[in-house]
């Protein structure tokens, strides 16, 4: 159990300013995901923005874009591809690739939370290079099997979380967190 002290130092960090005085500066965590129920999900999260210095990453679609206005300027766009159009899906992913380095650069979290899918594979795995937290919480969608992006990030995660109980057989580290909804 956390004591008052420890739980508000969690999302704070310190920094020593030009006058060598420590101030006190929220965590800058990155909340990622492809376009579709799993930004759905992610933004069930919405209440925990206020308490840290937060970005989102998704795909752009003409559904997406309308974010911009509630989020503005901490919201950035990949681009939306689909496997389904497996020739151009290739060039997108590696477009992909590279807009993420630039973005995670540009952000430099230190927690990356993600529901997935392969958007949010390559951030994850740029982040745990440079040692950001990654906290992955897999799908409500899946009850009974693991998903290409789970188990990709599952041996990197420092927090991988599961909405049904079921799935804890699967991913025996997991923490089952419940639905999000």
């Amino acid at each position: 159990m956390l004591d008052n002290k420890s739980k508000k130092s969690y999302n704070k960090h310190t920094k020593n300013n030009s006058k060598g005085m420590k101030i006190e500066m929220k965590k800058k965590v990155l909340f990622i995901s492809s376009t579709g129920g799993h930004l759905n999900e992610l933004l069930q999260l919405s209440p925990l923005f206020e308490k840290y210095e937060y970005n989102i990453i998704t795909e752009k679609d003409k559904v997406n874009e309308a974010l911009k206005k509630e989020y503005g300027e901490k919201l950035y766009f990949l681009p939306y591809g689909t496997r389904a159009k497996l020739v151009s899906y290739i060039f997108k992913y590696i477009y992909l690739c590279f807009k993420t380095v630039y973005y995670y650069f540009k952000i430099r979290p230190k927690v990356i939370i993600t529901t997935g899918t392969h958007t949010a594979g390559p951030m994850c795995i740029l982040g745990k290079i440079f040692r950001s937290k990654i906290i992955y919480i897999e799908t409500f969608a899946n009850q009974n099997k693991k998903t290409a992006t789970g188990r990709l990030i599952y041996p990197i995660a420092d927090l991988f979380i599961v909405q049904w109980e079921e799935m804890l057989k699967l991913y025996p580290k997991a923490i089952y967190g419940g639905s999000i909804y």
